[in-house]
């Protein structure tokens, strides 16, 4: 039971480190910059499920906040939480957990997965949109053109890329926790 539990968080802390290195492959582009990170938050939901997906991007977002520069372009600390982009970072929690929550609930089949990335995705959007509003003051639908839009494509890729990922490295983890070779 110690074993698993510690080889559980060890995945944790591997997904938080691999959100902060997918943070880093970015597209600077303002206010809100291109980067991988939520393809590691879908995958570690689908992978860890509600839990220690959950865990993982706390553990990201708590890492940054406490200054270490994982978020993008090496930035990090405090400020970037309560700046305009912080509800985003948030929203890798929320998405992680949605996914994680839904995949444990209903399996990992590909519509499961798909859907629940789609909604995961759907909670980190709301959560950062309307962070951002309420920060920066803007409209709400300049912020959508912003913060939403430009980012549909990509995400809707990175949600393809997720699903396919997902059933490998979970029967992987799975294994691993299990002691059962794969």
């Amino acid at each position: 039971m110690k074993q698993t539990k510690t080889l559980n968080l060890t995945f944790c802390a591997l997904f938080a480190a691999l959100t902060a290195v997918f943070s880093q492959l970015v597209i600077p582009i303002q206010p809100v910059p291109i980067n991988l990170a939520t393809l590691s938050v879908l995958i570690a939901g689908g992978v860890l499920g509600a839990k220690y997906g959950t865990v993982s991007q706390a553990v990201f977002v708590l890492m940054g906040a406490v200054g270490l520069p994982v978020y993008a372009q090496f930035s990090g600390g405090i400020g970037i939480l309560a700046g305009p982009t912080g509800g985003y970072l948030a929203g890798y929690i929320a998405a992680a957990f949605t996914v994680g929550f839904l995949c444990d609930r209903f399996g990992r089949s590909a519509p499961v997965l798909v859907l629940s990335m789609v909604l995961g995705s759907v909670f980190c959007y709301a959560l950062g949109t309307a962070w951002f509003v309420w920060v920066s003051k803007m409209d709400f639908m300049k912020a959508l053109s912003l913060c939403v839009f430009p980012f549909l494509i990509g995400d809707a890729l990175k949600i393809a890329a997720a699903a396919v990922v997902v059933p490998q490295l979970r029967r992987l983890w799975t294994h691993a926790v299990s002691g059962q070779p794969a």
